[in-house]
């Protein structure tokens, strides 16, 4: 675990690209401590001279004319196969005016169109949660891959991405596209009570995840979901005040880059110079 002194002695080189896939971001969703970061975060790197491209979730509660979302045709069109069953990928799009910047949004009928967000409305988990994190990860790396756009940086925010470390890492290697993507994920308070899916890990193997690389998801809680997420990540940012002390206590032992909680007001400059601790450790060869 590296501490914060060595963090904030690099800075970011500008020009660097980086992708943030966002489980929240306001104003489509309301203002939470993610969904903000989700919104100024990528503005804030993107005026101090980065590029940026940044995706969340469309859900269903999100309203489409309102916030003058319209689909990408060039984008959409193509099919996942998730549990032997085809699911096609929609990408839309809107702009945040005031930040000039755009955000893309991932939809398919089958896991987006419902009103709420991860429980129904009487408070019960979204039965297929684990699907649509599966497909959500690999909508937002095919839609990159089809942008031809490859980023420095993938920055998840929020346990809904926490697939994108393992597909990046495992079924992307080889693509040219990320072969040099480094991975970072934001851990916050908004951990899942209920486990996933029990069928989560059988239906990774048909991606044809080694199955010794996910067995931790032989019983797929928060805590164990996270863990994953976790190793297949290059570093780790708390996001939240308050995280799983479990959690935190896996952080302590782990040998990579964490950076502890920053307050908003100070995130800016500590993240992007996290960044730099993140890409200097691929130039110097040490991961």
């Amino acid at each position: 675990m590296h501490d914060n002194l060595t963090i904030n002695s690099l800075t970011l080189m500008e020009g660097t690209k980086v992708l943030y896939i966002s489980q929240e971001i306001t104003p489509y969703l309301p203002e939470s401590e993610m969904s903000l970061i989700g919104r100024n975060l990528p503005q804030g790197m993107q005026e101090k001279g980065n590029e940026i491209r940044t995706f969340m979730p469309k859900y269903g509660c999100i309203n489409e004319r309102r916030n003058q979302l319209h689909e990408v045709i060039r984008l959409s069109g193509m099919n996942l196969i998730i549990d032997d069953t085809d699911h096609p990928l929609i990408i839309k799009v809107a702009s945040i005016q005031a930040a000039r910047m755009q955000v893309y949004f991932i939809d398919n009928e089958d896991y987006f169109q419902r009103k709420f967000i991860f429980q129904d409305q009487k408070g019960n988990d979204f039965e297929d949660n684990d699907e649509r994190a599966i497909f959500f990860a690999r909508g937002v790396l095919e839609t990159v891959n089809k942008l031809q756009w490859s980023p420095d940086i993938v920055h998840c925010h929020g346990w809904f991405t926490h697939m994108v470390p393992l597909y990046l890492k495992q079924m992307y290697s080889d693509n040219p596209l990320f072969m040099d993507s480094r991975v970072v994920i934001s851990l916050y308070d908004n951990e899942f009570t209920n486990p996933l899916d029990s069928n989560f890990k059988k239906k990774l193997l048909m991606d044809a995840m080694p199955e010794e690389k996910i067995s931790i998801l032989d019983d797929p809680s928060y805590l164990n979901y996270s863990k994953l997420a976790i190793n297949y990540s290059d570093g780790v940012i708390v996001g939240s005040n308050t995280i799983n002390n479990e959690l935190k206590k896996y952080l302590s032992k782990i040998d990579k880059p964490v950076l502890d909680y920053i307050s908003e007001e100070n995130y800016l400059d500590t993240y992007s110079n996290f960044y730099s601790t993140i890409l200097s450790e691929v130039i110097d060869g040490s991961k």
